[in-house]
């Protein structure tokens, strides 16, 4: 998987920031734009833009709008980002783990940036944001 440090394991207890802060356990779907409040809110936020960039390379649509971005855990100026993927068998799961990461080190702020991939809650859907959902015919 490269340096991009990405990694699977059991689901971290995300921390209440990032483009879709802890993703609700009722399945409802969560919002895929900004940052929570928190110490970190500028710097997720331009994060986030730097992740807008990034598109699934299986959908025509940016990994932020898909839904797959479930938050940020931070250790000084350092930061993790835990997402999910549409399928857990992804076969490019390493490069795009590599890009993520670039893409998030292009932040003056953040010293060091990691990937780790999460599986509960699984991505469906619903998680996308309402113009993914629109672009895609769900509303």
């Amino acid at each position: 998987m490269g340096d991009a440090e990405a990694t699977a394991g059991p689901t971290p207890t995300p921390t209440p920031s990032g483009p879709t802060a802890a993703p609700p356990a009722d399945g409802a779907p969560t919002p895929a734009a900004g940052a929570a409040p928190g110490p970190h809110a500028d710097v997720e936020a331009a994060i986030t833009k730097e992740l807008k960039k990034i598109y699934d390379p299986e959908i025509p649509m940016n990994i932020v709008d898909l839904g797959l971005i479930y938050g940020f855990a931070w250790t000084g100026d350092e930061v993790t980002l835990h997402m999910t993927l549409t399928a857990p068998g992804c076969p490019v799961a390493g490069v795009l783990a590599d890009e993520i990461k670039l893409a998030m080190e292009k932040v003056p702020t953040v010293a060091k940036a990691t990937v780790e991939f999460v599986w509960e809650p699984p991505w469906t859907p619903e998680k996308m944001s309402e113009f993914a959902r629109r672009q895609f015919g769900y509303l």
